[in-house]
């Protein structure tokens, strides 16, 4: 569940000769799974990718003297990596007492911290769980609203639940770096409406060579090094990717 992501627009240029010597912070996520009421796995993934978007526009995180200023900003000078963790009970109530944002969506329960040193995670967040996450949705996810965000994942590529609420919080990051600030403040206006589902092969195809941004991961768990396992699809770049 360990991963970063590249893609067209993703990384400032200024920042991407140097982010791999630059020191490394991960950005933890912790999901909230109960034994006896587990979430969906697509509400899990809608909630992963929403949870980084209400971190990324905190004003903790954009304000110059914000709390979380500086360490967003040395998390993005260096590989964006995200780990999910899981947690139920008595751990969850700890990770809650922590400085952190809790999205909910109609399941699911993800809180999202600031970025932490490699090696520097809190203590009650260290002690839980990375792997073993494994959900299911009841029914197939419907389709997607018309003209909404969609994160599309690869159907080429298995993973686990908690790898891909993290891929899904990547590819939900490239769309929010691609986006003007007026299209910014449209998107968290309306509580970050997204959604998250897998492409077909062919739309798949279609939408890794569309210009849309594209998570590519850095093979740290599970999955080989360069795969393409996103593409956001945010109707703001799609509409100025047509435009060029």
């Amino acid at each position: 569940m360990n991963s970063s992501e590249t893609g067209a627009g993703s990384v400032p240029a200024h920042r991407a000769a140097d982010r791999d010597t630059a020191p490394q912070y991960v950005l933890p996520l912790v999901a909230r799974i109960e034994r006896a009421a587990p979430p969906a796995l697509t509400d899990a993934l809608e909630t992963a990718a929403r949870a980084v978007l209400s971190l990324l526009s905190d004003e903790r995180s954009t304000a110059v003297d914000g709390a979380w200023a500086v360490a967003v900003r040395d998390w993005e000078d260096a590989r964006i990596r995200k780990v999910v963790r899981r947690a139920r009970g008595a751990e969850w109530r700890r990770a809650e007492a922590l400085d952190g944002i809790t999205v909910t969506g109609r399941t699911a329960e993800v809180r999202v911290f600031p970025p932490v040193p490699l090696d520097g995670w809190p203590k009650d967040l260290a002690k839980l769980q990375v792997s073993g996450t494994e959900l299911d949705d009841p029914e197939p996810p419907g389709e997607p609203e018309p003209d909404s965000p969609v994160l599309w994942l690869n159907p080429s590529v298995a993973m686990s639940a908690g790898k891909a609420m993290a891929q899904a919080g990547h590819g939900a990051q490239l769309a929010w770096w691609g986006l003007a600030e007026g299209e910014r403040a449209a998107w968290r206006a309306s509580g970050f409406a997204l959604s998250v589902r897998t492409a077909g092969r062919d739309r798949w195809d279609r939408l890794a060579g569309s210009g849309l941004p594209v998570v590519r991961d850095a093979g740290f768990t599970e999955i080989a090094a360069g795969s393409c396992t996103v593409v956001a699809d945010h109707p703001a770049l799609r509409r100025r990717d047509a435009r060029h």
